[in-house]
């Protein structure tokens, strides 16, 4: 049975997230989905998978006014397949934050980035003068990664900000460009830059996956695989299930 995978996200304000989790959760556990949603002040985030009919219900539900009203709308979304169960249980959680970095000081919601569209990408980070970024983690950017971009060798999240505040700086890098795996950690990524005086600052609409999934094979400038925190381990053009070879790295 091939399984339908949604990773999704959206930063809108859930005061009441905590008396969101149990219909949440107890509508998940009546469709049969597995995976993780978390559910914070600041919006909601996670992966989930479960047939397809199963998977489209849920959606419908989370955009289609129900607990959630309006806030949903908008919801980040990216759908792939998998050939069997990703996750073994489920999980819904209320967190203080739907990504972890600095305890919810950073406000995406305000200002973010400037969103690059996949197709003009290639462009953009081929251009000498764009300081281009992973915003992942080491063992992520170890596994597959854009051509040229800096690592900044982060073990987790929240550590960016040091790797900004000790190597990056206004007045010289002048135009930067940042990418991560679906999008919701370069929205922290670039109202943190922004809020330090950086004027011009981009980043990938959809993230590696977006770019995965709409740029060609033969136009990429993606190497490896991209990391996706389920059962697949990594991705490649289309999405498609990629292997891991004994090196780490992957094709």
């Amino acid at each position: 049975m091939t399984v339908r995978v949604a990773a999704l996200y959206r930063f809108a304000p859930l005061p009441d997230c905590a008396d969101l989790v149990a219909p949440l959760a107890q509508l998940c556990a009546d469709l049969g989905i597995r995976g993780t949603l978390l559910l914070a002040p600041e919006g909601i985030n996670g992966t989930v998978a479960g047939e397809a009919a199963a998977v489209d219900a849920l959606l419908a539900r989370l955009a289609g006014g129900w607990i959630f009203g309006t806030r949903l709308a908008g919801m980040e979304l990216k759908l792939s397949t998998a050939a069997d169960m990703p996750f073994g249980k489920l999980k819904v959680k209320a967190k203080r934050e739907i990504v972890s970095f600095d305890g919810g000081v950073t406000d995406p919601s305000r200002r973010v980035g400037a969103y690059v569209a996949p197709a003009d990408w290639n462009a953009l980070i081929s251009d000498p003068g764009t300081v281009v970024i992973d915003t992942r983690n080491a063992f992520e950017v170890a596994i597959g990664t854009f051509a040229g971009a800096r690592d900044p060798g982060t073990a987790s999240f929240g550590d960016f900000r040091a790797f900004v505040d000790r190597e990056l700086d206004p007045a010289r890098d002048r135009r930067i460009a940042m990418f991560c795996t679906g999008g919701i950690r370069c929205e922290k990524a670039s109202a943190y830059l922004l809020d330090r005086g950086f004027a011009e600052v981009q980043h990938l609409k959809g993230g590696i996956l977006a770019y995965l999934e709409q740029v060609p094979a033969a136009e990429s400038l993606w190497r490896g695989g991209c990391f996706v925190f389920d059962g697949r381990l990594a991705l490649g053009h289309g999405l498609a299930e990629v292997p891991e070879t004994a090196a780490g790295v992957l094709p």
